[in-house]
């Protein structure tokens, strides 16, 4: 533990304050720290996932289809999907909050509607066997993006080592911008821990197809740029983990 602490105190002993650099997803940004317009403005995201009793995905997703308004008269969700590679019989969905005084007043507001707790609370509970969530900000070079049409989605998370973007921010951006230059795919958004496992980070991705993916992926793979903007990264990288994601019927991101 002492070695891991001097090391990392030369890190930021030898780390600028401000890093700049420019992005080709948007205009260039400071990531000297982790504080983005996002955190200045309050506005964060919750990742919720669940995992469902086998044989019950069906029913649960049935139910949420015909009870999902009344969640969403209180707060944004951003997408709803089930998950078909990565983790079996579970669903992933974003919501968006202004501010942590908005989620408390709407987790209230949910907590005290009858309609909600009677006809999908209480129904949806005994279907589950795990639920996580995750708070999030939008990194300072990234925004929710629209995907061109219909497709699968890609959520790909990754655990960087200790010290936040000061730290690796900026070879993690490069690692990004070079996956979605070479076209295969859109960027829908790339997200940074605040409440759950820290130094994580989420890249949200919109392909085709799961087809058109995988092409894409062997193109990248040929692409020495690609290649070397990932091998920078990974120097920083601890473990990352992917999921291949199906929007469901009431998803606003299809």
């Amino acid at each position: 533990m002492y070695n891991l602490r001097n090391a990392l105190s030369r890190i930021y002993a030898a780390a600028p304050k401000s890093l700049s650099y420019p992005s080709n997803l948007g205009q260039q940004r400071s990531i000297g720290t982790s504080t983005g317009g996002n955190q200045l403005n309050g506005t964060f995201y919750e990742f919720r996932n669940y995992i469902i009793q086998p044989g019950k995905v069906t029913d649960f997703m049935k139910l949420t289809s015909d009870f999902i308004h009344l969640r969403t008269a209180h707060s944004e969700l951003v997408g709803y999907w089930s998950v078909e590679i990565g983790c079996l019989n579970e669903v992933f969905h974003i919501w968006k909050y202004g501010s942590y005084k908005e989620r408390s007043a709407v987790r209230q507001a949910l907590a005290t509607n009858k309609d909600w707790q009677q006809n999908y609370i209480s129904k949806m509970l005994p279907m589950l066997l795990n639920q996580t969530n995750e708070i999030v900000y939008m990194v300072p070079w990234a925004e929710l993006g629209e995907p061109p049409k219909k497709g699968v989605y890609e959520l790909v998370s990754y655990q960087m080592i200790p010290g936040g973007p000061v730290v690796w921010g900026k070879a993690f951006q490069k690692a990004v911008s070079a996956h979605n230059n070479v076209g295969y795919c859109t960027l829908i958004g790339v997200f940074h821990s605040e409440f759950g496992h820290l130094n994580k980070v989420h890249s949200l991705w919109w392909h085709e197809d799961g087809d058109r993916r995988a092409s894409g992926r062997r193109r990248a793979h040929e692409d020495v740029r690609v290649v070397a903007a990932v091998r920078d990264s990974a120097s920083y990288l601890v473990s990352q983990t992917n999921k291949l994601l199906l929007p469901t019927s009431f998803s606003p991101l299809k």
